[in-house]
């Protein structure tokens, strides 16, 4: 397998996406709700993502637009164009919605829970098993588990004031993850309650 999972800051990214169908807004909607700047060529543009700041541009400029770019996004069911367009990207980042192992870049199915962001990738074997995968992910992680992220960063960004040696303070974050009464305190949903405790198990007063 000569994939390997990474994340890319999108913010102020220059993302140009042939086509604008099904799979093309998509792409779209995920590259704007993470600060990229979009630009389509194709037909038409949906409201949402006119509202979200795409532009819709023609396909007549499609060598300019890849130029302008930073990361190509082949979306189209026009094969010739498709492969100029792939031909001319070149050292650009590029993904392939239409063979996708003939890009760089793949934009798994992924999805949000709270702050955790999880991906999957099945290597293009299966786009269905990703999608079912990911509704048993779903179901087994609870509301306890995003409050504990949030605790472990709380406790995370005051040790790194107070603590000399991630050693020193990974050892801190696991005693504060088994810890009974800052579990207890996360089923009662009092997270103040936790934050206090934690303060005081780092200051040694408990």
């Amino acid at each position: 397998m000569d994939w390997t999972s990474l994340y890319l800051k999108t913010s102020d990214l220059n993302v140009f996406i042939l086509g604008t169908g099904e799979v093309a807004t998509r792409r779209a909607n995920k590259f704007l709700d993470h600060g990229a700047n979009v630009k389509l060529a194709g037909t038409d543009l949906s409201n949402e993502l006119e509202e979200k700041g795409a532009v819709l541009c023609s396909t007549r400029d499609v060598d300019e637009l890849v130029e302008w770019s930073d990361l190509v996004v082949v979306a189209s069911g026009d094969k010739g164009l498709s492969e100029h367009v792939a031909q001319i990207s070149g050292g650009k980042l590029l993904n392939r919605a239409d063979y996708p192992q003939e890009g760089c870049i793949i934009v798994p199915t992924s999805f949000n829970i709270g702050d955790i962001e999880i991906s999957i990738f099945t290597n293009g074997k299966s786009p269905l098993m990703a999608r079912q995968l990911r509704k048993k992910i779903q179901s087994i992680i609870t509301e306890e588990d995003i409050l504990k992220i949030e605790l472990q960063d709380y406790a995370r960004s005051i040790l790194k004031k107070s603590v000399d040696g991630q050693k020193e303070r990974k050892k801190y974050l696991y005693e504060i993850f088994e810890d009974e009464k800052i579990n207890e305190l996360i089923r009662d949903n009092n997270i103040d309650g936790a934050k206090r405790h934690i303060d005081n198990l780092i200051r040694g007063l408990e």
